[in-house]
């Protein structure tokens, strides 16, 4: 009698093996990763873009600064300009009459170099002109004075530029006093009644 071979090991065997996994769904895992790294390109772009707005408001805020000053600059020289186009066309008026005297001063003293012209209407006025004066050392400035009967007269306090040059309008003498000649001090800023610092400049005679 034949016996045909018995299957209950490999049946019992197949019936406790465990249940297949269900597997993933293909692409699903990758969804986190590509979401997360858009998000960070996001925030990157962001910040970039934020950075670069705020140098270019910064840069275009120093550019708005610096044309004031240039503006404001211009405007003080413009008027300085027209400052000095008054004191020629006042001197060219002056210069017209024929009661107009021109008064010519020479450096004396620590400015021998120094040259000076007032143009002189005893009614009038007049305008002082001067060259190559040196600047005045810190809290002084240069005082002009009117030489005539009496003790000299103050006439105006002045500076000069880099180069050495001033303009001055010059009043006239108070009553009409006749003015023999003119002289420069240096002086304190402020101006002083009676001269008493050194003479610069003065004319002849």
């Amino acid at each position: 009698m034949t016996h045909e071979p018995t299957r209950e090991p490999f049946d019992t065997l197949a019936s406790a093996a465990p249940p297949d996994r269900p597997r993933r769904q293909r692409g699903r895992g990758s969804i986190p990763w590509i979401v997360g790294a858009a998000a960070v390109a996001g925030v990157a772009a962001a910040f970039s873009g934020a950075f670069v707005a705020g140098h270019y408001e910064a840069r275009l805020g120093q550019m708005a600064r610096e044309l004031v000053a240039t503006r404001q600059r211009l405007q003080r020289e413009v008027a300085a300009l027209n400052d000095q186009l008054a004191l020629y066309r006042s001197a060219a008026d002056l210069l017209r009459d024929p009661a107009t005297r021109v008064v010519t001063l020479r450096g004396l003293g620590p400015s021998p170099g120094a040259l000076g012209r007032v143009i002189w209407h005893r009614s009038a006025g007049g305008q002082l002109f001067v060259a190559k004066l040196p600047p005045p050392p810190p809290g002084k400035a240069y005082e002009l004075w009117t030489i005539g009967q009496g003790p000299p007269r103050p006439a105006g306090v002045f500076r000069v530029d880099a180069e050495g040059r001033a303009t001055q309008r010059v009043e006239p003498v108070a009553g009409g006093e006749r003015v023999k000649g003119f002289t420069v001090t240096l002086e304190p800023e402020r101006g002083v009644p009676a001269p008493t610092g050194p003479m610069v400049l003065a004319s002849a005679g």
